[in-house]
């Protein structure tokens, strides 16, 4: 493939690690409907600047930045807009930076925008473990919610380390029979629990659905809401994750590196969707 050019708002980056999304598999096999070819997969990075297209004014060559990819364009070493970059403090390694771009832009805008959670509220949050939820988790109790989630009995202590008040264990309790009365579920599973949380939730609750694809699955009942997350790129997410990780709100999930040329054995652990925390590549 030729070297990126940047074009009219847009920066080249050389980067120096991202991450593996569950997109990336689900659009190898796939799943989403892209068209044009080759087609370089990542969603999220982090890196240095090396060219500034016309009329990029608040970045520089040399800047160390973070971001993700535009929706609907993958590619993870290319040229980016320049509007969902955002630099990167000096406190955060380029690794961690890549590990929480998309995953906590996506938690963001579930918990912040979409299910609006307020101090003193509770919410469950599925799949506590995983790198979307990890943040969410961070992120509600710094909210002040109570938090409570699911996570396999190995998951436990890191999910508490992370501030759940409470844990199930999925392979050992239905969660419909333990919870009750939450004023919100965040669902980052799918399936058969995404149809299956409306239970837990009191009249006039929410809940928000990230692996239930295009559209949030139709509520058993017709006293809760049920919402897709838009997960929109915008730099000012960016920076929110920049300031909740200055402020010590939230931490990076816990990481495993690969190198690119391990990318096949990364793609089949992030598609068994047993791991904790982030898969992430380093590339130089």
């Amino acid at each position: 493939m030729p070297d990126p050019v940047a074009a009219p708002g847009e920066v080249v980056i050389d980067v120096v690690a991202s991450s593996v999304n569950g997109a990336d598999w689900k659009v190898r096999v796939g799943q989403y409907k892209q068209s044009k070819f080759p087609f370089a997969l990542g969603r999220d990075f982090s890196g240095v600047i090396s060219a500034i297209g016309e009329g990029v004014a608040d970045l520089k060559v040399g800047d160390a930045v973070f971001g993700v990819c535009e929706a609907g364009q993958e590619g993870a070493y290319a040229e980016k807009q320049a509007a969902i970059v955002a630099k990167k403090p000096d406190g955060l390694s380029d690794v961690n930076a890549a590990a929480l771009a998309l995953t906590g832009l996506t938690a963001l805008s579930a918990i912040e925008e979409t299910l609006n959670l307020q101090p003193g509220e509770t919410i469950l949050i599925h799949g506590g473990a995983g790198g979307v939820a990890s943040f969410a988790i961070q992120l509600a109790k710094h909210i002040g919610a109570r938090v409570i989630t699911t996570a396999s009995a190995a998951n436990h202590e890191y999910v508490r380390g992370l501030g759940a008040d409470e844990i199930i264990d999925y392979n050992a309790k239905d969660f419909t029979e333990v919870v009750t009365n939450c004023d919100a579920v965040f669902d980052t599973v799918g399936g058969d629990v995404a149809e299956r949380s409306f239970a837990v939730l009191k009249p006039g609750g929410r809940a928000a659905f990230i692996a239930s694809g295009a559209e949030a699955p139709k509520p058993s009942r017709d006293n809760v809401t049920s919402l897709r997350p838009p997960v929109g790129r915008a730099r000012r997410h960016l920076e929110r994750i920049v300031q909740l990780f200055q402020a010590g709100a939230i931490r990076p999930p816990e990481i495993k590196l690969y190198r690119l040329s391990e990318a096949a054995d990364a793609h089949r652990l992030s598609e068994s969707r047993h791991f904790r925390g982030k898969l992430v590549f380093k590339v130089r």
